[in-house]
C-alpha cells in the first residue's frame, strides 16, 4: 500500500484485517450532501482510510449550519460546502483522494456522480433528491446507505439492489420539503450509523441493516428496528 501507512489504522485493522483495510483503501464512495449528516460521515470515512471520496453538494456554508456541520468554521461562511469540506478532509487524512463537486443532485447529474463509485451515502435533506439517487443506485446496482434526521429523531437503513427493498418501497410518498429543527447530536448518531453500515458493506464484515430500518428517538434515548419488505409492484425495483 504505497503512501498508505497501515500504522495509522492499526486499531481498526484488528476488526477486519489487512485485507479489509485494503478493501477500504480501494473503495470509491459518493457522499451525497455535505450537511449535518454528510460532514459526519465523510469525516469518519476519511479517518478510516476510505481511498476515494466524492462529495456532492450545491450549497454554501451559512451561519445556521454551524450547530451541526462540524467540518465548517465561521471563516467558511459563504464558501461552497463541497470545496470547504474537501480542504478539511485533506487535512484530516492526506493519504486519501477527495473530490468536491458543487452540483445539485437531479435527473441530469445523478448518473454522472455515481458512474465510477462502489457505494453511495444518502446524506441529503429532501426526499425528492433521495428518490432520484435511489433510482440511479438501483439502476446501477450500487449499495445505498440512507439516513435522515429531524429534531431529536433519525433513521438509517442499508439498501442493496436485488436483496432489499428500495427507498421507494419503504416511503411511497415524498414528505413536503420544509425547514425543520435539528440538533447536532442527532446528526452524530445517524451519521455514525451510516458510516458503520458503509464500512460493513465495503469490508464484508458484520450484518448490515438490510431490510431493517433503524429509528433513533433521542428524547427517549431509544433505538428501534422496523422490518422492511420489497414491494413487488415498485416502479424502481419491482422487476428485480
Amino acid at each position: 500500500m504505497g503512501g498508505y501507512n497501515l500504522d495509522r489504522y492499526q486499531r481498526q485493522i484488528s476488526l477486519w484485517g489487512v485485507e479489509g483495510q485494503e478493501s477500504l483503501r480501494r473503495a470509491r464512495v459518493l457522499v451525497a450532501g455535505v450537511g449535518g449528516l454528510g460532514t459526519i460521515v465523510a469525516a469518519y470515512f476519511a479517518a478510516a482510510g476510505v481511498g476515494f471520496l466524492r462529495l456532492a453538494d450545491n450549497d454554501r456554508v451559512e451561519i445556521s449550519n454551524l450547530n451541526r456541520q462540524l467540518l465548517f468554521q465561521p471563516d467558511d461562511i459563504g464558501r461552497e460546502k463541497a470545496v470547504a469540506a474537501t480542504e478539511k478532509l485533506h487535512n484530516l487524512n492526506p493519504e486519501i483522494q477527495i473530490e468536491g463537486i458543487n452540483k445539485t443532485i437531479d435527473d441530469e447529474t445523478a448518473d454522472e456522480l455515481i458512474k465510477d463509485v462502489d457505494l453511495i451515502v444518502d446524506a441529503l435533506d429532501n426526499f425528492a433528491a433521495r428518490f432520484i439517487l435511489n433510482k440511479a443506485a438501483f439502476t446501477r446496482r450500487l449499495p445505498l446507505i440512507h439516513g435522515a434526521v429531524r429534531g431529536f429523531f433519525g433513521q438509517a437503513t442499508t439498501l442493496i439492489p436485488g436483496k432489499t427493498a428500495c427507498l421507494k418501497c419503504i416511503f411511497a410518498q415524498s414528505p413536503p420539503r420544509e425547514i425543520f429543527s435539528i440538533f447536532g447530536g442527532t446528526c452524530g448518531v445517524i451519521g455514525a450509523v451510516q458510516a458503520t453500515e458503509a464500512v460493513k458493506v465495503l469490508t464484508g464484515r458484520g450484518e448490515p441493516l438490510a431490510n431493517r430500518l433503524f429509528f433513533w428517538d433521542g428524547q427517549a434515548g431509544e433505538g428501534t428496528i422496523t422490518v422492511t419488505k420489497r414491494n413487488p409492484h415498485c416502479v424502481v425495483c419491482g422487476g428485480d
